[in-house]
């Protein structure tokens, strides 16, 4: 059976469309809020959802994110949790979902079960931060793909060791440094993308600094997917009071959607 991500991706290929990817973190403001947000985000647009697994010690996260990860520990958040979590948005949705993590909490967790759990419990894909594809020894399986991450300074020779290990998507940081809103995007993001293509035929998702609609427009000119995060995260700070607060975030989200569809996003 294909995995989600790529049915995903062959669906929007064939419309001549690009994919919306939404960040959040499991468990800011709570667990059960993140199964509303998820839900909404997906009614707003959203193609594929990113979760963030809560940690104390986010490297590559900005302040923004790394707040979210203290709230949601503080509220009780756990990897178990987080799977769970997961396991009820399956309960009415079969959006792709890419946990977000770093090699600490899955290894307390016990990495084979981590896996195995995740798989069962409906995950897609893992993004792990800080795990290199040459210490990665867990294999690609259908139900459970390792997203690889090329950064700015990659040189080529390892842009192309990366994509030989990859599977569902290519992750371009499209920033040196960690997670947050920027004012504009990145003037070398289309020749870097260009030169990611030479080695990989995965769709080519770029984040880190994307936060309006202005900026995801000009992203999917170049990329397959746009992964927009902190600002989402942010809002959902702001709403979090709010009743109605996952259909603000949706709102919210489906302004950047919209953008990754239409005439003027073909690569």
């Amino acid at each position: 059976m294909q995995n989600r991500i790529d049915q995903c991706f062959t669906a929007l290929r064939a419309r001549n469309e690009k994919a919306f990817i939404a960040y959040i973190c499991a468990g800011d403001p709570n667990l059960a809020r993140t199964v509303d947000l998820a839900l909404s985000l997906e009614k707003a647009g959203t193609d594929i959802l990113e979760l963030g697994l809560p940690f104390s010690d986010p490297l590559a996260d900005g302040i923004v994110n790394q707040l979210a990860a203290q709230r949601a520990l503080e509220a009780g958040a756990t990897v178990q949790g987080v799977l769970d979590c997961v396991g009820q948005i399956r309960r009415v949705s079969q959006i792709p979902i890419v946990l977000y993590t770093y090699m600490n909490p899955i290894f307390q967790f016990g990495f084979e079960r981590f896996h195995r759990e995740a798989s069962a419990a409906g995950v897609d894909g893992l993004l792990i931060l800080d795990l290199p594809p040459e210490e990665d020894l867990a294999a690609q399986t259908e139900t459970l793909l390792h997203i690889r991450l090329i950064a700015p300074t990659t040189p080529a020779e390892r842009i192309e060791a990366i994509c030989a290990k990859a599977a569902g998507f290519i992750y371009y940081v499209s920033r040196e440094g960690v997670t947050g809103a920027q004012a504009s995007v990145a003037s070398s993001l289309a020749e870097r993308v260009v030169e990611i293509r030479r080695f990989t035929n995965l769709p080519i998702a770029v984040g880190f600094g994307i936060s309006n609609a202005e900026q995801v427009r000009e992203v999917a000119r170049s990329a397959d997917a746009i992964v927009v995060g902190s600002a989402i995260v942010q809002r959902i700070f702001e709403e979090r009071a709010a009743q109605d607060m996952p259909e603000r975030i949706g709102a919210f989200v489906k302004a950047l959607a919209a953008a990754t569809k239409g005439k003027t996003n073909s690569a």
